[in-house]
């Protein structure tokens, strides 16, 4: 089975072509590593992630909030292509949030407004592995200082990174090398069975390029 990442980001709002970009590139290096790229099925930053997979050959898995694609084109105002896959929930913009991050080895942030903090505080309290795109527009500088603030040990490893394609590396590094398979926060195994816990949050903010 092939990693699936997870790319949430500002959907709408304000967001220049340069953040696009960025968001391309960030999708286009998820299919050149040969994994599989998550999005809510929404426009905006993560769209534009989808596109870059999609020219990259690489597959797209979207989480929608609808019930039907009728639904998500009429009411959500959200594309259909070029996702090689999409799954209805019917859960509502907020329900969908969850379904994205359950279905998401890790999770990368590009921008951001509300619904986005939503789910990075979803990752981050069930101890997901996060990447955050840094000067990508929105509230992407704004994470580290919102994890400080929650004083809540989860597990979660935040890696920061400003080029897209040593983000998505690095992420996979850190994922393929230490074992990240769910948040510590829930126990869906013995306690025999889980790995030890996760010292404190730990944040790299070295730029890798």
């Amino acid at each position: 089975m092939k990693i699936q990442i997870g790319v949430m980001g500002s959907a709408g709002g304000s967001i220049s072509d340069s953040e696009l970009a960025l968001a391309a590139r960030l999708g286009r290096r998820i299919a050149e590593r040969d994994c599989t790229i998550v999005t809510g099925a929404c426009p905006g930053l993560p769209h534009a992630a989808v596109i870059g997979a999609n020219e990259a050959n690489g597959i797209s898995l979207g989480v929608s909030p609808a019930l039907s694609p009728e639904e998500h084109v009429n009411v959500y105002g959200s594309p259909l292509q070029p996702y090689t896959t999409i799954v209805f929930t019917g859960s509502g913009l907020m329900g969908r949030e969850t379904h994205n991050i359950h279905s998401s080895d890790f999770v990368l942030f590009v921008g951001g407004r509300s619904g986005t903090l939503g789910e990075f505080c979803i990752a981050y309290d069930e101890g997901k592995l996060i990447g955050i795109l840094l000067n990508s527009g929105g509230i992407s500088n704004d994470f580290a200082a919102i994890a400080k603030l929650v004083h809540k040990e989860t597990g979660s490893i935040i890696l920061y990174d400003e080029n897209p394609e040593m983000l998505v590396d690095r992420c996979l590094e850190k994922y393929r090398t230490e074992p990240i398979p769910s948040s510590h926060a829930f126990d869906r195994h013995s306690k025999s069975a889980m790995p030890p816990p996760r010292p404190r949050l730990r944040i790299v903010q070295e730029s890798g390029g």
